[in-house]
């Protein structure tokens, strides 16, 4: 319950103040992710500053999930802005939020707005139910698909270091496990970090010759949207009225 009172609202606030400075200063393009109050409704949420330090807008996680260690539903809502793309000085670019990375319909959303790179910030590691149970390569696979399935690159960031929180049920341990990357147009991994160290990663990209690449491939201009309304069910049915 204690972890409520860091949520602040999304307008003066004080972490999103200084990274617009921060990113003025530097001439960068920053999302900042941030727990964020909205009267009483309370959102994991991602503000997109600008190289010149403008707020460009807001998004909110949409996928919440609840599992052993990574229990959100209780401290978030889920997410109502919608995927969105958003025009920074370098890129147009869409962000997701660490479970939004697991679901290609969020990169298609964003890619289909303009998106030119997808963004990913993620705390992500082991299971606590199961310190045997290791994801990493699952997880770096899926977000390879995405970059691979859109032609577009794709940044992924990841911590590191241990948590552990006291429950009533005893100790609960995280070990996050880093490995943040950039993925090229084609699910290639072009740069990775290790799972302990704090580490920069840096790539350069043509945009104008994958959007060129994009188009000529044509897994948009194939597209079937009027054959995609099985997935707007929860049960892949759809109704007799559709």
């Amino acid at each position: 319950m204690d972890f409520f009172g860091r949520a602040k609202p999304y307008k003066e606030n004080p972490t999103i103040m200084r990274m617009q400075k921060l990113a003025k200063e530097l001439d960068v393009v920053i999302p900042v992710s941030f727990f964020e109050e909205a009267g009483n409704a309370h959102y994991n949420s991602v503000a997109i500053i600008d190289a010149d330090g403008t707020d460009l807008g807001l998004y909110r996680k949409s996928h919440i999930p609840d599992g052993p260690g990574y229990q959100e539903k209780f401290y978030f809502n889920p997410g109502d802005t919608g995927f969105k793309a958003f025009k920074t000085k370098y890129a147009t670019i869409g962000v997701g939020i660490c479970w939004d990375q697991w679901f290609p319909e969020t990169a298609r959303a964003m890619v289909l707005q303009g998106a030119e790179i997808l963004f990913y910030p993620t705390a992500i590691g082991s299971e606590p139910q199961d310190m045997n149970l290791d994801s990493r390569e699952h997880w770096k696979r899926v977000m390879q698909g995405h970059a691979g399935a859109n032609l577009v690159p794709l940044v992924a960031s990841n911590r590191i270091g241990k948590e552990t929180v006291e429950t009533e049920h005893g100790n609960s341990t995280i070990k996050f496990y880093g490995n943040s990357f950039i993925a090229g147009p084609t699910g290639e991994i072009v740069k990775l970090a290790n799972d302990k160290d704090e580490e920069v990663l840096v790539a350069e990209f043509d945009l104008d010759e994958i959007k060129s690449t994009r188009h000529g491939w044509g897994i948009f201009r194939d597209r079937r949207p009027d054959l995609y309304r099985v997935l707007l069910t929860l049960d892949g049915k759809t109704s007799s009225s559709s």
